[in-house]
């Protein structure tokens, strides 16, 4: 069941990025938008579901700073 709502507000937050990212024509956001709503479909298990969702919620920001994409 948490898995479950994890997922969703994985979901919700990539759906944003993805927004974002479209609007802004910001690669990033855009890929990591579609990398939080599509792999809670792929991940199994609480820990590796929040672990990998905070992995790509916080990738494009370290990705604007030190890269400057």
């Amino acid at each position: 069941m948490e898995t479950f709502v994890w997922s969703i507000v994985f979901g919700i937050i990539g759906w944003g990025y993805f927004s974002f990212g479209r609007k802004q024509d910001k690669n990033v956001f855009l890929l990591s938008g579609i990398g939080l709503m599509l792999f809670p479909y792929v991940v199994d298990g609480l820990t590796t579901t929040i672990v990998v969702g905070i992995g790509l919620g916080v990738l494009p920001f370290v990705t604007l700073k030190y890269l400057d994409w």
